[in-house]
């Protein structure tokens, strides 16, 4: 996989846990969960208004990257990069910051002048939250890349050490991680699976 354009959104997939994106990646196992589904609606039915820019693909060899960002808020001459997420907690996490982060990157290159931060758009609460990209986010952008193209069909990445990510996961039914942890103890120690056997 090595030198492969990396997808922005993969990025996501791969921060929440690395042996999601490894089976979504090298066994097209998707799923069609209903966070899936309802997303996709989403993006199809969204609206057009005021300065913002709507689906810009971007794609840099340099970084490693390709991804279409959802909006390009244009207001104020800022140029911020805004992603959709459904989240009915209101919330958002680590790994929907890297994604945004990985988008400010990629538009960087595109513009040529630096981007500081992004938003998260929340349909459950209506709420854009911007979010400051740091440093950690950079580095945290550049690493998963590094790992991500790393990847082979034949590295199986370890459980995830919080077994409640789990619990949703579209890609469970294929990674069966309960059942990995009873016939191979010894792969999950440290993770917390040895507590679910």
């Amino acid at each position: 996989m090595t030198d492969e354009l990396v997808n922005v959104s993969d990025l996501n997939q791969f921060q929440y846990c690395p042996r999601r994106y490894w089976y979504l990646h090298f066994f097209d196992t998707q799923g069609r969960n209903y966070q899936r589904i309802e997303g996709k609606t989403r993006h199809e039915n969204q609206a057009t208004r005021g300065h913002w820019l709507n689906e810009l693909y971007l794609e840099s060899e340099s970084i490693g990257l390709k991804g279409k960002i959802d909006v390009l808020d244009l207001e104020d001459g800022r140029k911020v990069p805004v992603e959709r997420k459904r989240a009915k907690s209101g919330d958002y996490h680590w790994n929907d910051e890297v994604q945004i982060a990985g988008y400010c990157l990629l538009l960087e290159e595109h513009i040529g002048e630096p981007v500081h931060e992004g938003a998260i758009y929340l349909y459950e609460t209506d709420q854009r939250m911007h979010v400051p990209i740091s440093q950690d986010h950079r580095n945290a952008v550049k690493d998963a890349i590094d790992e991500m193209q790393s990847m082979s069909p034949e590295s199986v990445p370890p459980l995830i050490d919080n077994p409640n990510k789990c619990e949703k996961c579209s890609t469970r039914e294929y990674c069966m991680p309960q059942e990995t942890a009873m016939l191979e103890p010894g792969r999950v120690e440290g993770t917390g699976w040895e507590d679910e056997i």
